[in-house]
């Protein structure tokens, strides 16, 4: 009996302790579904790549050399892509074929024939499970794959002059070229997986530079969790400044959660996701700002000297040709509430207003907290290469209210977004917002504006010259 109340202590232990995520994703049949497509046709481009070495051999009177192999069609009759749980994804291809041409050199007793071999193998079965996991930097990988592959049968036609003599011998070169094919096919998928694919998995950002202050982690926190119908993945989901990457806030945040399995893919975003950004900007100084001389608009000058007319000339009149300036800066981290009525942002703010004599020290004619609650507004912008997020929009807001405008640089920022974390090539279309206690739900579907090969091919020049196959 103790022993049992301990487990449960360690097990409710454990899952208190276990950090939440800042973002979750999760990628549901449907969108696999949109994947297959791209699957099937990089499949295809890698077996028509396979290098067959040569085949020679002596059966009785009979010796055969068989070289210069070349793969001229694929006819991947069925074709399969989905989830297998507990170990990632799973392809099939069933009942397929592969037509082919060699070159037979042929010596047969006294009889010697060259020419060239039109063959097909047909009931080509290939099974291949992807193995997904969290590798020690924090980034989806293929960690390792299984493949299995057959072909059933093989059958050759001969040309040449001897063609038809030779034909009773195709046995002996079907028997062999069904071989090597079989042992050919499965190292080339596991090399397109576990070099390949995972070079595909690269683009996705792990820590990343943000702006000139601030970065953001999207480490996975643990293996994906796969089922039958979708794969969950939990990223830390965490910005941080770029002078102090461990000055950051605790994660106190609700976890998402994700139930719906109706659209290709869902992101989920805590509070924690949004309050750790607004801190990061906070601690780089972005959040304060001083309007005065050249940078003050002339309408704000003539409201802030009539304000304060008053004041000026009870200090000293001589201020009054001075310049006069006015200064905001957000006093605490700005910090997000997220329900199923919306989402708001409270903001605390000291607005300072002074007068700027030549020569002279500063003087202050007032100083004012002003506190607002601010509603706040998530959307997203498909690129060719990425999806960016608006978090920060808040702030423009924030000093609207102020009836200021920001300086580019701060506008410029808040507007470019940051990018979430998915492979390159492929962009949100058709979103919906669901707000809930604690985090928000994006779901939409996917649109691929670059294929498998193309994203690929493109990254191979950063791929590292030691990659090898997991054994």
């Amino acid at each position: 009996r103790a022993s049992g109340l301990t487990i449960l202590f360690l097990a409710f232990a454990t899952m208190m302790s276990a950090e939440p995520p800042g973002c979750k994703i999760r990628i549901t049949s449907k969108g696999l579904d949109m994947l297959k497509y791209e699957t099937q046709k990089f499949v295809e481009e890698e077996l028509e790549n396979i290098t067959v070495p040569d085949l020679k051999g002596k059966e009785g009177g009979l010796q055969y050399t068989i070289q210069d192999v070349k793969i001229q069609e694929l006819n991947l009759t069925y074709a399969d892509l989905r989830f297998q749980p507990d170990v990632g994804l799973l392809f099939d291809i069933q009942n397929s074929s592969i037509s082919l041409t060699f070159q037979r050199h042929i010596l047969y007793w006294f009889l010697h024939d060259v020419g060239a071999i039109n063959a097909s193998a047909d009931g080509v079965n290939i099974h291949v499970a992807l193995y997904m996991t969290r590798d020690d930097s924090g980034r989806l990988k293929i960690s390792n794959m299984s493949c299995d592959a057959a072909v059933a049968k093989m059958r050759a036609k001969f040309s040449g002059t001897l063609g038809k003599v030779y034909e009773f011998l195709a046995s002996f070169l079907t028997t062999g070229m069904r071989f090597i094919l079989n042992q050919q096919i499965c190292p080339t998928l596991n090399h397109a997986g576990l070099v390949l694919i995972n070079s595909l998995l690269d683009t996705v950002p792990v820590r990343q530079t943000v702006d000139k202050y601030v970065g953001i982690d999207y480490a996975l926190l643990s293996d994906p969790v796969v089922t039958s119908s979708s794969l969950d993945m939990d990223f830390r989901g965490m910005f941080y400044v770029l002078e102090n990457p461990n000055d950051t806030i605790v994660n106190y945040a609700a976890y998402p959660v994700v139930r719906e399995y109706d659209r290709m893919v869902y992101l989920a975003l805590s509070e924690y996701f949004f309050d750790s950004g607004m801190y990061a900007y906070y601690k780089a100084g972005v959040f304060s700002m001083q309007i005065a001389n050249e940078r003050m608009p002339k309408d704000l000058e003539m409201l802030l000297r009539t304000t304060y007319f008053g004041t000026i000339m009870m200090l000293n009149p001589a201020l009054m040709e001075a310049p006069i300036s006015l200064e905001l800066e957000v006093s605490t981290a700005p910090r997000c509430v997220i329900k199923t009525s919306g989402a708001t942002v409270a903001v605390t703010a000291v607005v300072t207003v002074m007068m700027l004599p030549a020569g002279q020290t500063p003087v202050q004619l007032s100083s004012m907290t002003m506190e607002a609650k601010l509603n706040a507004k998530v959307s997203m912008k498909g690129t060719p290469t990425s999806m960016y997020l608006y978090t920060f929009q808040f702030i423009l807001y924030f000093y609207g209210h102020m009836g200021l405008t920001l300086q580019p640089s701060v506008s410029d920022r808040t507007k470019k977004g940051v990018q979430i974390p998915l492979p390159e090539g492929m962009d949100f279309i058709e979103e919906v917002v669901e707000y809930h206690n604690g985090f928000i739900i994006i779901g939409a579907n996917l649109h691929f504006t670059k294929g498998l090969r193309e994203v690929i091919e493109s990254n191979r020049q950063y791929m590292p010259s030691n990659s090898t196959l997991a054994p």
